[in-house]
């Protein structure tokens, strides 16, 4: 499809939340949407970079309604606070997108919780959030959740056995691990939500290949060879088989306002494998639709974050 941000349809009166959200496709997302006629609140772990991108947002759309708030995904306890803080004032949530992530560090991390830093922060910290928000999602008619995927999770594996990487740590096999959690959760959520009468909309994205700075914090930063590949993939490959930022947020934002977007759903570039183009339906993992791999995820991952979604009998 030719799907582009003049397609979006205003979102006047919504409320959405996106982390991650001071640069890369969080930032490109805020801005769209806060375009869209949205209030917007960015998260993430620097207050300057925070302050920094609300002034360009302004200074794009001046009449934009934008704040930011400080959430570092690394502890759940700071999940926890922010989520508590966000209820104390707001009464509802319209849009959330889970779109913040770490990228395959050279050696392996730990959150403040001990679990593998991309685990931790990309996967289980947004299904921490997400069911400490749900009384809020819950409070409006058609609340929209969007979990950010990778092209990486075609290649990933749930390891149920080393969800942490203690026996052996490689910077993609736990990266490809966490985005393929990303999209199991969407598709179990929309699940839950349709059995449980949640009445979500559900569904995850991802960007293609899109040139912001995950590769440049992440894989680039390495030491040795390792860092010189990284730097190699971000200054040679990526300009000619990627894309820019602003187009490789259009998947999420397509799912997060398009009403051809469908519960459950998952979108990413239409083009060649995936990596560039206009939002499309993306091609699932096989992985990712193993229904009883999904159900032993989100029970571990209740186990894992102490928090649990409330079972609600469908209305009738």
């Amino acid at each position: 499809m030719s799907w582009s941000t003049k397609d979006i349809p205003s979102q006047a009166g919504k409320l959405a939340l996106i982390t991650g959200a001071t640069g890369g496709l969080g930032y490109e997302t805020a801005l769209e949407l806060a375009r869209a006629g949205a209030t917007v609140v960015l998260t993430g772990r620097n207050a300057a970079k925070g302050a920094a991108a609300l002034a360009r947002i302004k200074a794009e759309v001046p009449s934009a309604k934008v704040s930011y708030e400080s959430l570092d995904l690394s502890a759940l306890a700071n999940v926890a606070r922010f989520a508590e803080d966000f209820a104390t004032k707001h009464d509802r949530l319209d849009i959330l997108v889970n779109n913040a992530g770490v990228m395959a560090p050279a050696k392996r991390q730990e959150t403040k919780d001990g679990f593998e830093l991309q685990w931790g922060t990309n996967y289980l910290s947004h299904f921490a959030l997400t069911a400490q928000l749900l009384p809020l999602l819950m409070a409006v008619k058609a609340p929209r959740v969007v979990q950010l995927s990778s092209t990486a999770a075609q290649i990933g594996r749930i390891d149920f056995d080393d969800l942490d990487a203690r026996r052996s740590y490689r910077p993609f096999r736990s990266y490809s691990q966490s985005k393929l959690a990303m999209l199991m959760f969407a598709r179990e959520l929309q699940k839950r939500s349709d059995a449980n009468g949640w009445h979500l909309h559900a569904t995850a994205a991802h960007p293609g290949w899109a040139m912001t700075d995950l590769v440049a914090n992440g894989p680039a930063n390495a030491e040795g060879l390792q860092g010189q590949i990284g730097k190699f993939i971000g200054t040679v490959i990526a300009p000619m088989m990627g894309q820019s930022g602003a187009q490789g947020a259009l998947p999420q934002l397509f799912a997060v306002t398009s009403p051809d977007a469908r519960p459950g759903g998952y979108y990413g570039p239409d083009g060649m494998m995936e990596m560039r183009g206009s939002p499309g339906d993306a091609k699932p993992p096989r992985r990712a639709v193993d229904a009883a791999a999904a159900e032993r995820l989100w029970q571990v991952s209740e186990q894992l974050t102490g928090r649990r979604f409330p079972s609600i009998a469908k209305a009738a």
